[in-house]
């Protein structure tokens, strides 16, 4: 395309022509204006026509001094100095062209511009081609011009205002002279002439420029010839402008082969259509209409001057073309004197018969035959054919007596003959011959039908009852009208020339005929015809034997002359038969007979009725006669034509079976050596001793076509058995061995028959190879009995060509030669004989190539397998080997270098391109491919000019008018296909390459320098540098095209799939370079990719890959402005308006928040993101299922999958070339006469499966292509949301575009058409969506409480019940940004799609869970900071307080969940019960958080009351299996472990509802998890790791920690239902106790683990806690089970083992020395051990609370009044003395657990607890104000903080998101220390002090020491040991006597010393000020005081 400036010859020029093409020939409406612009514009070019601006003197002296003073040039700024050499150039071509100084230094430096296109010329050469193309372009409009005009001959269908504008224009042309122009340009320019100039001045560059500019010259010339002719078909010419042409036409001469060239052709045409009078026979209306336009009856004198013009007895150059110019003025004046009023014209009308007399005389007939019809353009053209078409016609019809006196003529002459031969004489010389030449023209004409007019058709009239109604019976319909009076004159005319037909003019007959029976429907005529001529009742003048045109006559003929033949057959013995003189047949009779068999062919090959009909004939026997004479000795030409005509039979599949077999039985190719037979006979003898003498190879090409025939109608397999191995082989062999192998070698007389032969057995191995399958039987040797032996049979042909192709064979070695000489020949660009044909020969030659490559793989395969002992290489192995001529490895570039042919050869393009694809695939191929493709420069650069030029290849640009339908049309689209295609291989070849390591084709291809690193080469444009014009500028090219105007890419439009692989390249390479270009304008363009294609599709997904690497590559590169501009782009809802900066300020007002809620919606316009989404259509038509009457469905549907392929994309599709072999084979095989019968419904069915098929991969295809384009689309979305910089897009932006995405995505999935095959990507979209909608909303959330104004107001939001969530001023409605009513309707949308997935699908439910579970965080509240200051409202505040936004939230959203009911429910449940493991994790996870929000209690109802939760208890037992296997030290996988937990959390979360709790306990899940032996299976703990993790945290945890996250659910959810089922307390303590004594090993070695790990702690504090609540001595009497004695002191046992080790607990927490150095073990561990502390110390915290509410249960279920209190520890504070007295260096013994602990620790643990409650609560307070200011806190602190939760990378995030993190952190320490505070330190504090007071009161008041001699005391204390024996002491097992025993006064006393200084002043009032803090942090009131004041008193009393 023309650039913005260029030389004012060419670029103007270039751009007329393309407008012109737009509006007429591309029809683009909006092309019109422009052309009206254009034409007003240029209108001077059209008047003077190739006229050059002038030299002159002035310029000349400009350019002389441009090298110093420049010069101005036209269109560009400034003046441009040249360089002299430049100027010296300037001036030889304005010398050359004559044309003005500064037009030659313009084109020469748009030549310098446009150099990189055309590789291998210098400027100048360019600069010629520019002339020349410039020429040619205003030649080409001006015919386009003339084509569009309004005319009597044919409609462009355009649009009126178009025509009437360029017939208009094209008017004031004419008025200006444009004939005149036209034919003087015409003779001037002279393609030899201009050739002499430009080899003069040095013009002429390579072959290739020498065939473009002659190419360019003869278009100009053609073009400007077929002006006149468009001007004259429409509207006739003047008499001038007629007496003109005349003129020139006199001077004309033929070419050397005697027929006009195309520009004389054209010219000739015009003149006839001056004269063609045609429209007389239309109806009257349209007839008026035309005469008034016709200079031939409107102009005076026309038809005087230019009938005197022709009468005039000068004689031409030319005499036939003076004839035919008379004869069709004869014609026309016939056709005037039709007319009403001619009177006055009488005297030329009159004269009509002497003007055809003197045409005659000339010749006519023979020159319309030698010059016209034979010419090469002839047939290009519909209306010469039929203007030539109406001339014989008219003849025929308006001059019958003319032909008459022909005919009579004849006669005589024939007479004449006859006598003179029986006399002996020579005939006489001056014989004329016109009726044979009409015959021969007639025949020549109608032969050759490129356009399907089938215009013999009106010489046969349908009137003629036609005796054979079964053959014609469809053709019958049309036949009761009358048929026009011209029609029947034809009809008769082909008649009763056949009557009486002298034998002079049979030959010419038979031909005539075989022209009219050109066609289908002429073709039943004809046979008719034949048929009805032999039939006995037709009155028989010539005797018995019919007329002598029938086929009664012709096959007797025949069979006549095979008897007689046979005859005169010499025995075998005589070897000189051959050259016995053929007997009986002159020259004359053979001419007859080859005559007939041409019109037989023609008749069966047209009609296939015709062909059965003959055949199945009882008496004519076609087959076995000329079988026959095939055997006997006639001329190999008569051969020839016989095995032509049996080529013709053997198109029918049912004839060819039969075919087969007797061209077997005759031996026409010796397949069958017979021992006593010394000669070979046969076909093979005729080529090597008859044809190579005669150096003709007639027979041969015509055996070739036979086999060629019959091969592709039907094959036979066991071809030959009983006679010798089976098979096609010896056929294959003769082809290859005797006719392809040695081709070259033998002598041709015609130069082009050699290709001619290369080319037909060419076609036979393709079309084996094309339907050979490899079968795995073919590599098994397959037996066959013959004559009582065992033979191998022979393999099918397929595999021996396989295998031939698959080594060095001689076959393979000529092929790859053959290519080598075929592209030296096509490099010449000369034409040659049989250029054609060589053409064709290479085409099936790389077509063998690319068949063999592809099914290479798959013989290979087979063979592999298989025992067969043969070897083979991989085809583009053996491409990589030695030329033995060049020696070098170049066959692959010589495939390469046709794509350079790719303009005149687009064939041989594509399939080399083919090959390149599919040998690239191999990275060490390509490496080598590299080195050969730039080994030699000159050669380098040609190829990639080649891929240069396919890819540029522009199809839609040059496409002539064309009548629909025709020939021409259909090569022009196949060739536009092609070129297509070719581009398309090319950019998958460029995609495979750059999957391969570099060097590789691509980067050579795409202009990389292969020597360096990929990133580091810079990229040019084209002539930069030197640079050449790669493929990426061809591919960049492809994709800008169009950009500049307002629809966008053209390709994108007209040729999607292409475009589609442009940007994949395109992408491909941003991910090798991250070269960013012209992305944005594409990015622009998106949205116009309107209709929904296929490929569209792919483009879209491509070019949505490429922006999300962009946006990827720019925000890691932090290239902010360039991220920016592409999320503008995508995600921008206003349209773009350009404001200037004084408006600004509003325009951003708008855009806050109240501006997008409030904004006049009218402006908005869709954001992109959302229009590529729309513009994926998710409905998908699916093809309706096969109704078959014939074939089985099912077996169809199994046929059909098992042609299923993978193709190139990797979607699975069916092989229909496959799938219609498969079938057609299914239906040959059939044999009978019901098959033949049922053959044509069959084959219906056939195409009817086909098309289903077809359907059925365009849908498979459609859905990948959407899928695909989805999947992009969605990445987009994500590297958005995700990769891109956060403070991009503003929050509330941010909401509103997921939400907008949201329901669009949602809306069209939801939809009932929408294909679920998209599900799952939507799916995955919504997740993501969902999941950053989730994170937005709550970080807008915790904004809001952070950034209120001042502290005050941060602790009143901070407090847990927040009244109004946000400060007044703030205009936010309801929920975040995007509001309560988007969010319901989200949430909506997601139950609808999760219900809509029915009760498959379950990966696609799996996200939408999850998603559903990031929405249902959303109104989860923030974890908030415990500031333990709810004491200031009172418990009326609370419930009063409004419902703040969460809950609120909450209970609507619970509100539309129970709205869908049971239907929902029964989805979730079931994906809960089974299926993917991960869909049961998320579903269980849905479950357990809307169990958790249900106030209703519904969903719990529902999983109890539907046996859900029965079903996931029961399951419990299943896990128990696979959870075991889970411990070994190399576990499997882990997915069990993870279902296990989201269950158990599941469980747990029911449990902890009361209702819940009842539910489980009746379903027994305690008594489950008894039952499961995975908890008996603790590994033991490594003694290493004791003191913390030493070991490298790994992915799977180690077998301990798995251990651990085994049992702990279930321990946890034994506490939860202990803690939650109040009613049936005591049963849930029962079975939770059944459940420790069933794990009791265990639980013991639980209890006496020594380890502190964080892990072992927790499980002692949920073990303790469960057995403070469970191992209670009063539960055992609620045991269930019939206890027998035995059993019963077995668990007493048991429970008495759990106290004793839990008080064995406190020594170890309680605070012993041991504890202090675990603790200073701890802090010693670096790393992330700061959570890790604080689990630690809550976790021991836990253990001794419990263990202390544990020693209160015991006391108070077993004390039922204050005198029998059960003692749990010695009177002895010894410890307490011990540890805080200097003694350190001692280690205090570990209390043995079977001795009782003394009260001691008591008291310390309770010093310990008041001291850390002091320490707690200040760092408590400290984190409080921490967390206020969080700002002001010193880096360091924050970076500390911001650790312990994100461990590695906090120097690379944002101060703002390290602040959140600091924030996080704070918010768990705080409500860590409450946690402490409230739940353990008091609880620890309140039981201490009880325990220590009823101790010390049963102590000091009423217990009797031992040594105490007082009976009262004694008998008491008996009473009480009694007592304690009876009751309590066989359960508790606690040996009180033995603790009781050794009590004596001296301990009592010691005790209450001790206690009076332990429990001194400073711990009092320590607990006092604890009691203080505590009311103030919890409105309740605490026990401490009134357990102090009564410690005190006891301490108070003396003992005596």
């Amino acid at each position: 395309h023309a650039q913005p400036w260029t030389a004012s010859l060419w670029g103007p020029y270039k751009d007329i022509w393309h407008t012109v093409g737009n509006a007429v020939y591309r029809r683009q409406p909006e092309a019109v204006h422009l052309l009206d612009k254009i034409l007003k514009k240029h209108k001077p070019d059209f008047i003077s026509l190739f006229k050059n601006p002038p030299k002159n003197v002035q310029q000349h002296e400009k350019v002389q001094k441009a090298s110093t003073e420049g010069v101005a040039i036209q269109g560009q700024q400034g003046t441009r100095l040249l360089p002299e050499q430049l100027i010296k150039e300037a001036f030889i071509l304005s010398d050359l062209f004559d044309i003005g100084e500064l037009a030659a230094v313009e084109l020469l430096l748009s030549g310098e511009h446009q150099q990189p296109h055309f590789p291998g010329l210098t400027r100048g050469l360019v600069a010629v081609l520019l002339y020349w193309d410039g020429k040619r372009c205003i030649a080409n409009s001006l015919k386009a011009l003339i084509q569009s005009r309004r005319g009597k001959t044919w409609t462009l269908e355009l649009s009126p205002e178009l025509v009437s504008m360029t017939t208009r224009f094209t008017d004031e042309l004419m008025e200006q002279g444009l004939t005149y122009k036209v034919l003087t340009l015409v003779s001037q320019i002279d393609v030899n002439n201009e050739f002499e100039k430009l080899q003069r001045e040095r013009g002429l560059g390579s072959e290739k420029h020498r065939k473009e500019v002659s190419d360019l010259i003869k278009e100009c010339r053609q073009s400007l010839a077929e002006s006149l002719f468009a001007w004259a078909c429409q509207s006739p010419l003047g008499k001038e402008d007629t007496l003109l042409l005349i003129g020139h036409l006199e001077r004309v001469t033929v070419e050397a082969d005697g027929s006009l060239d195309a520009v004389n052709l054209g010219l000739l045409m015009a003149l006839l259509y001056c004269f063609d009078i045609s429209f007389i026979e239309q109806s009257t209306e349209e007839r008026d209409d035309m005469i008034h336009q016709f200079p031939l009856l409107t102009e005076k004198q026309y038809i005087a001057t230019i009938h005197s013009r022709l009468q005039d007895s000068q004689l031409w150059k030319l005499p036939g073309l003076q004839a035919t110019v008379r004869l069709a003025w004869a014609l026309a004046l016939r056709g005037i004197s039709q007319l009403p009023d001619v009177t006055a014209l009488a005297e030329f009308t009159e004269a009509d018969e002497a003007m055809a007399e003197l045409a005659i005389a000339d010749n006519v007939f023979l020159f319309l035959t030698e010059s016209v019809v034979v010419s090469e353009s002839f047939y290009q053209d519909e209306f010469y054919i039929r203007r030539v078409h109406n001339l014989i016609t008219d003849f025929l019809a308006l001059m019958p007596m003319k032909v008459k006196q022909l005919r009579n003529r004849a006669d005589e002459d024939a007479r004449m003959i006859h006598m003179s031969m029986q006399m002996g004489n020579e005939p006489p010389i001056s014989l004329r011959r016109d009726l044979e030449h009409l015959m021969l023209l007639i025949g020549e004409l109608y032969k050759k039908n490129p356009f399907h007019l089938e215009l013999a058709l009106e010489y046969w009239c349908l009137s003629e009852p036609l005796q054979t109604p079964s053959i014609m019976g469809s053709y019958l319909g049309v036949a009761h009208q009358r048929p026009p009076q011209r029609q029947v004159v034809l009809s008769k005319f082909v008649r009763q020339m056949g009557d009486l037909l002298p034998p002079t003019i049979y030959i010419p007959y038979l031909k005539m005929l075989r022209g009219l029976a050109s066609g289908p429907q002429c073709a039943h005529y004809c046979f008719s015809l034949l048929k009805v001529n032999g039939s006995s009742h037709v009155e028989n003048i010539q005797g018995a034997g019919g007329s002598p045109v029938s086929w009664e006559h012709f096959f007797h003929s025949l069979t006549l002359y095979h008897e007689h033949l046979r005859k005169d057959l010499p025995s075998a013995d005589s070897v000189q038969y051959r050259h016995l003189p053929s007997r009986g047949i002159t020259q004359k009779e053979q001419d007859g007979l080859i005559a007939f068999l041409q019109l037989t062919s023609t008749i069966i090959t047209w009609s296939e009725n015709a062909r059965l009909a003959l055949c199945e004939q009882p008496q004519w026997t076609p087959v076995v006669v000329i079988l026959g004479l095939l055997q006997c000795s006639i001329p190999p030409v008569l051969k020839a034509e016989l095995l032509k005509t049996l080529a013709a039979f053997g198109k029918s599949p049912e004839i060819a079976a039969s075919l087969w077999q007797s061209l077997e039985y005759t031996q026409i190719l010796q397949t069958v050596r017979i021992p006593s037979q010394r000669q070979a006979i046969g076909i093979e003898v005729e080529l090597n001793e008859i044809e190579s003498r005669c150096e003709e190879y007639p027979l041969t090409r015509a055996f070739c076509q036979l086999i060629s025939t019959l091969v592709e109608s039907s094959f036979p397999s066991n071809l030959g058995a009983g006679l010798r191995p089976p098979g096609f082989d010896p056929y294959l062999q003769f082809l290859r061995d005797s006719v392809f192998l040695r081709f070259r070698t033998r002598a041709y007389r015609r130069a082009a028959e050699k290709w001619e032969v290369a080319e037909v057995v060419l076609e036979v191995f393709y079309k084996l190879l094309r339907d050979y399958e490899p079968q795995l039987e073919d590599f098994v040797d397959q037996f066959v009995e013959l004559q009582g032996e065992e033979i191998i049979a022979y393999k099918p042909p397929g595999f021996s060509l396989m295998y031939h192709m698959l080594n060095e064979s001689p076959m393979l070695e000529l092929s790859l030669s053959l290519l080598e000489e075929g592209v030296k020949q096509l490099d010449t660009y000369a034409p040659f004989p049989g250029k054609k044909h060589l053409e064709k020969a290479v085409q099936h030659c790389l077509a063998l190539l690319n068949l063999t490559l592809q099914k290479e793989n798959h013989f290979m395969d087979l063979l592999r397998e298989s025992q067969l002992a043969l070897i083979v290489s991989p085809l583009e192995q053996l491409l990589q080997g030695i030329n033995p001529r060049t020696k070098k490895a170049d066959n692959v570039v010589n495939i390469a270098r046709y794509l350079y042919h790719g303009n005149s050869n687009p064939e041989l393009a594509f399939e080399s391109a083919k090959i390149l694809c599919c040998i690239s695939c191999n990275s060490n191929i390509q490496i080598k491919l590299v080195g050969d493709f730039t080994h030699d420069q000159s050669i380098s650069q040609k190829l990639m000019a080649g891929f240069v030029e396919c890819l540029d290849s522009e199809d839609a640009e040059e496409s002539v008018r064309l009548e629909e339908g025709s020939e021409l049309e259909k090569i022009e689209k196949k060739f536009i296909a092609i070129r297509h295609e070719t581009r398309i291989h090319i950019l998958n070849l460029l995609i495979t390459s750059l999957e391969c390591n570099p060097p590789n084709l691509a980067l050579y291809l795409l202009g990389f320098e292969l020597k360096k690193p990929v990133s580091t080469t810079n990229l040019q444009d084209p002539g930069v540098l030197g640079c050449p014009r790669t493929c990426l500028h061809a591919i960049l090219n492809i994709l800008e095209k169009g950009t500049d105007g307002r629809t966008g890419p053209v390709a994108v439009r007209e040729s999607p799939q292409l475009a589609e692989l442009c940007y994949q390249v395109h992408g491909k390479l941003c991910f090798l370079v991250l070269n960013r270009g012209n992305l944005t304008r594409y990015l622009v363009e998106m949205s116009s990719f309107s209709k929904y294609e296929i490929s569209m599709l792919n483009q879209m997904s491509w070019l949505m890959k490429t922006a999300s690497i962009e946006l990827r590559v720019t925000s890691l590169n932090r290239q902010r402005s360039h991220t920016q501009r592409l999320l503008h782009l995508l995600l921008d809802d206003m349209p773009v308006k350009p404001y200037s900066d004084g408006e600004g300020g509003i325009e951003d007002e708008n855009r806050s928040v109240s501006g997008f809620l409030h904004f006049d919606t009218a402006t908005k316009v869709r954001r992109k993101i959302l229009s590529i989404l729309d513009s994926i259509d998710f409905s998908q038509e699916i093809p309706e299922p096969l109704q078959l009457d014939f074939f089985d469905r099912a077996q169809i549907e199994q046929v059909i999958a098992n042609c299923e392929h993978k193709n190139l994309r990797g979607q699975t599709v069916c092989n229909v070339k496959l799938l219609h072999r498969v079938l057609v084979a299914e239906v040959n095989a059939l044999q009978g006469m019901a098959a033949i019968g049922q053959r044509p419904l069959l084959m219906e069915e056939i195409s009817t499966v086909l098309q289903y098929v077809v359907g059925r991969n365009k849908l498979l295809q459609c859905l990948h292509a959407k899928r695909h384009a989805l999947e992009s689309w969605r990445q987009l979305v994500e590297i958005i949301l995700t990769a891109c910089p956060q403070d991009l897009i503003q929050a509330e932006d941010r909401q509103l575009i997921i939400r907008d995405i949201l329901q669009d995505v949602h809306d069209k999935i939801l939809d009932d058409e929408a294909a679920q095959e998209l599900m799952p990507v939507v799916a995955g979209a919504v997740f993501t969506l969902t999941a950053h909608l989730s994170q937005a909303v709550r970080t807008e959330q915790k904004q809001t409480l952070v950034s209120g104004p001042g502290d005050a107001h941060y602790a009143f939001m901070l407090d847990s019940s927040f009244t109004s969530p946000v400060p007044a001023e703030n205009p936010l409605v309801g929920f975040a940004s995007i509001g309560d009513s988007s969010l319901h309707i989200i949430l909506k949308k997601l139950l609808d799609f999760i219900l809509k997935t029915g009760g498959g699908f379950q990966r696609v439910r799996t996200h939408l869970y999850g998603s559903l579970l990031y929405y249902l965080q959303i109104a989860q509240r923030p974890d908030e900071p415990d500031t333990l200051e709810a004491a200031k409202k009172t418990m009326w505040e609370r419930l009063t307080a409004p419902e703040d936004v969460f809950s609120k939230l909450q209970r609507e959203n619970i509100a539309i969940i129970e709205s869908y009911g049971a239907a929902l429910m029964e989805v979730v449940c079931r994906d809960a019960c089974d299926g993917h493991e991960i869909g049961r994790m998320l579903a269980l996870a849905l479950l357990d958080r809307i169990v958790s929000v249900d106030k209703q209690q519904q969903w719990l109802l529902y999983v109890s009351n539907s046996g859900y939760l029965k079903v996931l208890v029961d399951s419990l037992v299943e896990d128990d299996r696979t959870l075991q296997s889970l411990l070994t030290p190399q576990p499997p996988l882990l997915k069990a472990l993870y279902t296990y937990e989201s269950k158990m959390a599941f469980l747990t979360r029911v449990a902890k509802i009361q209702q819940g709790a009842l539910e489980l306990l009746r379903s027994g899940v305690i008594v489950r998890l008894a039952q499961c032996q995975v908890y008996d299976m603790r590994p033991e703990t490594d003694p290493q790791s004791m003191f913390g993790m030493r070991d490298p945290p790994m992915f799977i945890p180690t077998p301990v920690d798995r251990y651990r996250q085994i049992l702990l659910p279930a321990l946890q959810l034994c506490q939860v239902i202990l803690t939650s089922s109040m009613a049936q307390h005591l049963q849930a303590a029962g079975q939770v106790l059944q459940f420790l004594i069933s794990h009791s090993d265990t639980i013991q070695a639980i209890l006496r683990c020594q380890d502190v790990s964080a892990g072992s702690l927790q499980e002692l504090a949920l073990l303790t806690g469960i057995i403070s609540k469970a191992a209670l001595p009063g539960i055992l009497s609620e045991l269930d089970v019939d206890v027998n004695e035995g059993s019963l002191m077995e668990l007493q046992g048991h429970i008495g083992r759990f106290q004793r080790q839990c008080l064995g607990l406190l020594s170890r927490f309680g605070g012993s020395d041991r504890l202090r150095q675990f603790k200073f073990q701890d802090d010693n561990v670096e790393g992330d051990k700061v959570s890790k502390k604080d689990e630690i110390e809550l976790a021991m915290q836990q253990i001794c609370a419990n263990v202390m509410e544990y020693c209160q249960s015991l006391m108070l279920q077993s004390s039922p009044t204050f005198q029998h209190a059960v003692c749990l520890f010695t009177p002895s504070l010894s410890e307490t003395v011990n540890r805080d007295g200097p003694r350190q260096d001692t280690q205090a013994p570990v209390v043995p657990y079977w001795r009782l602990p003394g009260l001691g620790i008591i008291v310390y643990l309770l010093k310990q607890s008041a001291n850390d409650f002091f320490s707690y609560y200040d760092s408590h307070r400290q984190s409080v104000s921490k967390l206020q200011n969080v700002e002001q806190l010193p880096p360091d602190e924050i970076k500390e903080l911001c650790q312990s939760v994100m461990p590695a990378g906090v120097d690379k995030i944002s101060t703002a998101q390290k602040y959140v993190l600091a924030r996080r952190r704070l918010v768990k320490v705080i409500n860590n220390r409450a946690k402490l505070l409230c739940s353990f330190n008091l609880i620890i504090i309140e039981t201490c002090l009880f325990i220590l007071w009823r101790h010390l009161e049963y102590y000091l008041l009423h217990c009797m020491p031992t040594d105490s001699q007082d009976s009262l005391f004694a008998s008491r204390n008996l009473f009480k040991s009694r007592r304690l024996q009876d009751s309590f002491g066989s359960e508790t097992n606690l040996d009180f006597r033995s603790g009781l025993a050794i009590v004596s006064q001296h301990d009592l006393d010691q005790l209450q010393a001790d206690a009076i200084n332990a429990f001194g002043e400073s711990l009092q009032k320590k607990l006092l000020d604890i009691e203080g803090l505590y009311s103030k942090v919890r409105s309740r009131y605490s026990f401490i005081q009134a357990l102090v004041r009564r410690i005190r008193g006891l301490l108070r009393i003396s003992r005596n």
